[in-house]
């Protein structure tokens, strides 16, 4: 005859058998009632958005995209912006453990698309008519071996920004109409040039606007290019104004305070984001509007203005990739898109930035050099590829290397990279 105590071991064994036919076990209570509503997805979404910009996705984007999907739910992640976070989504795509959807910084998107680690977003049959309604120029980012990998979500770029009071003491109403014009005015009046640093984001604008480039149009050679005439020509014109100290010699450490010295001091011009207007209010953003004039980089030897911004992606390892389709297309539509340009963030969809352009006037000359840009080399290498253009930079401004031995030592290096 049977314990009474086994019995009742036999009956719960049963109960966990009959009810683990449709599920397993689940140690986290949301995916247990994601399990057993049937319906419902849940979908974790990685950002590096800023305080207010966090603010409006989670008061107004979520709320308004859970009203109109009420079977999805979105839980956002705030993440820091930095090399820690692409090291953490490689390793969680790697094992296919990644969050759903992430906002990435466009410069990452090539080494995650061209190391099988994102999924291809144009495989879905809406792509082509979504994404026909964003910027062009900022799709190439995420293309690989025939697809998409990316949306992008928000674009930005860097316009040169002269002091007005420096350009009419010289007899001037607007900044010359190329970069030589501005490097001859600024030898001749002793006026300083706001060049920040040498990694490529702060200083590739001033060399393409001297008709320098760092790789051939197809990205797969830098000798010839990083150390051919052009470029040479225009690092030696920087070289020589930071020699002249033309140039802060703090620009080899990350550089001075150019935004209030082009505003108020003797920097007749520096690169800056709309975030050197947007990020002010009342009378502070009346002097700095008052006080200067933004205009895109000279495009003389074509595009010179830098890309920048953030695409949606779907990394490998997402658990609802069709859900999260539709939460990446809620983030692009018209509404959502104008709700945070309300933070100074340039949409991509191209409705929404007309409305942003139209509501405030000192993002007109950054929506125009948007039309003009050109991209950090989207090779999976690139963020080796920048540190070693950023290390020959320093060591010819610290006078280690010439910049022709300097740039060919460079350029060399570079294409074993691109090679591989």
């Amino acid at each position: 005859m049977m314990h009474a105590k086994c019995w009742i071991i036999v009956a719960f064994i049963v109960l966990m058998v009959s009810g683990c036919g449709q599920q397993s076990i689940i140690s986290e209570d949301s995916s247990v009632e994601r399990l057993n509503s049937g319906n419902d997805y849940e979908i974790e979404f990685w950002h590096t958005y800023s305080d207010e910009e966090t603010r409006i996705l989670e008061d107004i984007l979520i709320p308004a995209f859970e009203r109109e999907h009420p079977q999805l739910h979105v839980v956002p992640v705030r993440q820091s912006n930095d090399p820690e976070l692409k090291y953490t989504l490689i390793s969680k795509a790697s094992a296919n453990r990644a969050p759903d959807v992430v906002r990435m910084d466009i410069a990452w998107i090539p080494e995650f698309s061209q190391s099988g680690l994102l999924l291809p977003l144009s495989d879905y049959g809406d792509f082509d008519d979504v994404i026909k309604l964003l910027q062009s120029n900022t799709g190439s980012a995420g293309y690989y071996e025939g697809s998409y990998y990316s949306l992008p979500v928000n674009m930005n770029t860097k316009a040169a920004i002269f002091n007005k009071a420096l350009l009419a003491k010289a007899g001037l109403s607007e900044p010359p109409s190329t970069f030589q014009e501005v490097i001859e005015l600024a030898r001749k009046h002793r006026y300083m040039i706001g060049l920040g640093g040498m990694e490529s984001w702060l200083s590739l604008p001033y060399i393409y606007a001297l008709g320098g480039r760092i790789t051939n149009d197809s990205y797969t050679r830098a000798t010839g290019y990083l150390n051919g005439e052009a470029t040479v020509k225009a690092v030696e014109e920087l070289y020589s104004l930071y020699e002249d100290r033309l140039i802060d010699q703090s620009v080899i450490n990350g550089g001075g305070d150019n935004w209030e010295g082009v505003k108020s001091g003797n920097i007749l011009v520096t690169d800056e984001g709309p975030w050197f207007y947007s990020v002010l209010q009342g009378e502070e953003l009346k002097r700095a509007v008052s006080s200067t004039i933004a205009v895109p980089f000279p495009p003389t030897y074509g595009p010179s203005s830098i890309l920048g911004g953030e695409d949606l992606v779907i990394l490998n390892g997402s658990k609802n990739p069709n859900q999260s389709w539709e939460f990446m297309k809620w983030m692009v539509s018209k509404e959502a898109q104008v709700a945070m340009s309300q933070t100074g963030i340039i949409p991509t969809n191209l409705e929404a930035k007309e409305i942003k352009v139209k509501g405030e006037s000192f993002i007109h000359p950054f929506a125009e050099a948007l039309d003009h840009t050109f991209l950090r080399t989207p090779v999976k290498n690139w963020s080796r590829i920048d540190e070693v253009y950023t290390a020959y930079m320093s060591k010819i401004f610290q006078g280690e290397l010439s910049v022709k031995h300097g740039l060919t030592e460079a350029a060399a290096k570079i294409d074993q990279l691109l090679e591989q």
